[in-house]
């Protein structure tokens, strides 16, 4: 749900994934939109292939690499051809998480066409003794590896996060979002709801 203006944009993406490997998984994006008085309408999709490397589960570091190549409408992006490669790092405390994630986005009329944009995602949370885990995100778009841009002129979002599991088969991510420069949407809320089989 994004309030970015006065009517808002509501961002509906299913995402389907399979385990090819214990460190492998392919998946697949379906980008819907739908503005106030209209139907959702479809957006395009996007696959994904993620690498994790083998790592303890509970404590340490990890790391891995996600591709994300994709065909999207021009409500989405002013390009029709996006890919993003991200760089994932992490280490993880018996109560603490810090994850950053370096992305390389590219936007063109054809997949990894035109100039690199670099932004840097990263979270931390803690998790609670009721079996949650609370904490912060934060999205920041840096512009051009060579030429970045002026902080206050790329979108730089903070979101305050929750994650907890429902049931053994679903878990949820929840956040609220609060747009830090003029170039950032205003107010993001969010909930990504995972189920396994």
């Amino acid at each position: 749900f994004d309030t970015s203006d006065d009517a808002g944009v509501y961002r509906l993406t299913p995402e389907f994934y399979y385990g090819l490997s214990d460190q492998l998984e392919l998946g697949l994006y379906l980008l819907t939109t739908k503005q106030p008085g209209r139907s959702f309408m479809f957006d395009g999709p996007k696959a994904r292939l993620k690498f994790i490397a083998p790592h303890d589960e509970t404590a340490g570091a990890f790391w891995g690499l996600n591709l994300e190549v994709g065909k999207t409408s021009l409500r989405v992006s002013q390009q029709p051809w996006g890919t993003e490669l991200k760089g994932i790092y992490g280490y993880r405390w018996p109560r603490w998480l810090l994850a950053v994630n370096a992305d390389l986005d590219w936007e063109s009329t054809s997949p990894f066409g035109g100039p690199a944009t670099l932004g840097v995602d990263t979270k931390l949370a803690y998790a609670t003794d009721a079996g949650y885990q609370v904490g912060f995100e934060s999205y920041n778009e840096l512009g051009a590896p060579r030429e970045p841009g002026q902080f206050r002129d790329r979108s730089q979002t903070l979101y305050a996060v929750l994650d907890t599991e429902l049931g053994p088969k679903l878990d949820l991510d929840a956040g609220i979002g609060r747009g830090l420069t003029t170039a950032s949407d205003r107010w993001i809320v969010k909930f990504i709801l995972g189920i396994h089989y």
